[in-house]
């Protein structure tokens, strides 16, 4: 394995935010209003689905992480317009079938150890969205996925309230949650969001949360720059986005250069999969952040937008 580093300048920067949550009854009112306009239609069509590199959960506090005013910035430069409800589909849930949550109100999971105090006490109490929930299984039943469950008890983990508390602080928006099937490959990730392609016509956001690369703990890190195995399968994603080579990425296990260090365990890929999917095979992809931790880990994101 080649381990040496090439040069590569990161922007420091940032500010962190103040971050409040709106009282409980607001977010309950809010979030049955939504949900009506939701159930009803919406003419506030959405052409755009969105991949994120979420990184370490230090994005949350730490100025230090580019990724963080990326995400900060969200609504002034990538994405201005306020959806009716977001769909996350996080790496950090994973299951055998399918599930999505179905909550009024989102728990905020901390699923992660060692950290920070600080961490702990961050509250993302977004509303949920029962119709939502009820809408990606029928959506998903109707394109073939025999088995679509339910999480009734299951809140937001930090693949999603994490970037979400930095995109959208007021946590006025009702959020549903989809897992990911790591044991399954990248298509089946495509075909799940091609079967969400109709939740944009109706005013709601998708994004697949996980990381662009995301080695193992014992990967050792390049403290002078990017190591060149991480650098090569960022450009090859970037070069296969960009050039619309949608089945490539979907058979990356023979297509990626060094797949296996950037990627060890799936889950952390298959989100832009479903992103991807969810754009429509002729969706032109855009690279709008690509930030390094250790000089392995990418913070690579990306937009997808319909035509």
């Amino acid at each position: 394995m080649i381990l040496s580093c090439q040069n590569l300048q990161l922007k420091s920067s940032l500010q962190v935010s103040s971050i409040s949550t709106p009282e409980i009854n607001r977010r309950t009112l809010l979030k049955f209003l939504i949900s009506s306009n939701l159930k009803m239609g919406s003419e506030d069509n959405i052409k755009e689905t969105f991949f994120i590199s979420h990184g370490t959960p230090m994005m949350a506090i730490d100025d230090s992480k580019p990724s963080k005013k990326f995400l900060e910035s969200w609504r002034e430069k990538i994405f201005s317009k306020k959806p009716k409800a977001i769909l996350v589909i996080s790496a950090h849930w994973e299951t055998d079938q399918p599930s999505v949550n179905v909550v009024d109100i989102n728990d905020t999971i901390y699923d992660f150890r060692g950290f920070p105090a600080r961490l702990y006490q961050f509250k993302y109490s977004a509303p949920g969205s029962p119709e939502l929930a009820n809408r990606i299984q029928d959506l998903l039943a109707g394109s073939g996925f025999k088995s679509v469950n339910t999480d009734k008890k299951r809140g937001l983990d930090h693949g999603a309230w994490v970037p979400l508390m930095l995109m959208y602080p007021e946590a006025d928006i009702p959020v549903c949650q989809l897992s990911v099937q790591s044991h399954l490959d990248g298509t089946h990730h495509y075909k799940l969001g091609q079967a969400l392609a109709p939740l944009k016509d109706e005013g709601v956001l998708i994004i697949g949360s996980g990381s662009a690369t995301h080695p193992s703990n014992g990967t050792p890190p390049c403290s002078d720059g990017v190591a060149p195995w991480a650098a090569a399968f960022d450009r090859w994603l970037e070069t296969a986005l960009t050039n619309g080579s949608y089945e490539e990425v979907n058979k990356y296990e023979t297509k990626a250069p060094n797949w296996k260090l950037a990627h060890p365990w799936p889950e952390h890929f298959y989100p832009l999969h479903v992103a991807m999917g969810a754009a429509g095979e002729n969706s032109k992809a855009e690279l709008i952040h690509n930030s390094w931790d250790g000089g392995i880990m990418s913070y690579g994101s990306y937009k997808f937008t319909s035509t």
